[in-house]
C-alpha cells in the first residue's frame, strides 16, 4: 500500500492523525524532530513546509505520508515534483500573527490555480477559522465540487487572558470543533480538525465528526525527541479508540 493510500485508509476509518511542523518552520534541526516523532509513533503524516531541502530530508526520514503547505500554488506544485504526497493549501492561522489573511474568494481562487498545477494529487485545502460559518461552509461546498480530497478546520484563538489547566485547553480548541460540527453537517468531505488539538481534545474533535486532526504545536514546541514521541503516540492511541469505539457503535 502506497503512503497515501494508507492515509486514505486512516482517513475512511476515522483514525487519521496528522502531525504539523509547521509552514513557518524552516529549521531543518527542528523539522527533523517532528518528522521522526510523527513517523515512530504511528501517526498517519506529517506536515512540513514548502523549502526543497526540508522536502528531500523528510523524504528520506519516513514512509508516512508526507503533506507539504504553503499559500503559493506554484511552490505546492514544486513540492509534488519532489516527493510530496499530499499538498495543503493553508495552515492559515501561522500567518494570522503576520497580520495576513484571506478570504473565501482569495482561497477558493488560489485553490483553484492549485489544482489545475497538480492533478490527481491528494489535495487538502484549509478554510479560514476567521470566516464567518456561512462563508466556510459555502467555500467548502465549492471546494468540494472542484474535487478537493480534504479539509481543515481551523480556529483563530484571541482570547487575551486565557483560563488555566484544561479550561484553557478546551477554549482554545472550541472554535475549530464548533466549525468542525457544522462543516460535517454540511459537506461530505471528510474533515481534518486542527488548531488547538492536543491529548487534552483530540477526542472531541473525533466526536464533533472530524475524520482526521492536525496537531502542531502540542508536539513541535516540545524540547525533547521524547516527549514529542510520547505526545505523538498519545495521540495516535486516542484517534484508534475513538475509531474503535464508533466502529462498535454501528
Amino acid at each position: 500500500m502506497s503512503r497515501i493510500e494508507s492515509f486514505k485508509r486512516a482517513l475512511s476509518e476515522k483514525r487519521a492523525v496528522k502531525i504539523i511542523s509547521g509552514i513557518d518552520n524552516f529549521d531543518a534541526e527542528s523539522v527533523k524532530k517532528v518528522v521522526l516523532a510523527a513517523s515512530n509513533s504511528g501517526a498517519s503524516a506529517v506536515d512540513i513546509c514548502a523549502n526543497p531541502d526540508i522536502i528531500a530530508m523528510a523524504r528520506d526520514l519516513t514512509d508516512i505520508a508526507l503533506f507539504v503547505s504553503s499559500v503559493d500554488p506554484e511552490e505546492l506544485a514544486h513540492a509534488v515534483a519532489l516527493g510530496a504526497d499530499a499538498v495543503e493549501l493553508g495552515n492559515f492561522d501561522a500567518l494570522y500573527k503576520k497580520g495576513i489573511a484571506f478570504s473565501a474568494s482569495q482561497v477558493l481562487n488560489l485553490a483553484k490555480r492549485t489544482k489545475e498545477l497538480i492533478g490527481d494529487t491528494f489535495f487538502c485545502v484549509t478554510i479560514p477559522g476567521e470566516l464567518e460559518i456561512a462563508e466556510q461552509v459555502e467555500l467548502a461546498r465549492e471546494l468540494e465540487t472542484l474535487g478537493v480530497d480534504l479539509i481543515q478546520t481551523e480556529g483563530h484563538f484571541s482570547k487575551e487572558t486565557p483560563s488555566n489547566g484544561v479550561r484553557g485547553l478546551i477554549e482554545r480548541a472550541e472554535l475549530t470543533i464548533s466549525n468542525t460540527i457544522e462543516l460535517s453537517r454540511n459537506v461530505e468531505l471528510p474533515i481534518m480538525t486542527a488548531t488547538g488539538i492536543n491529548p487534552t481534545t483530540a477526542s472531541l474533535a473525533f466526536a464533533a465528526g472530524a475524520s482526521a486532526i492536525g496537531c502542531g504545536s502540542c508536539v513541535n514546541k516540545l524540547d525533547s525527541e521524547i516527549s514529542m514521541l510520547a505526545v505523538s503516540r498519545s495521540l495516535v492511541e486516542i484517534a484508534e479508540r475513538s475509531a474503535q469505539y464508533t466502529m462498535e457503535l454501528v
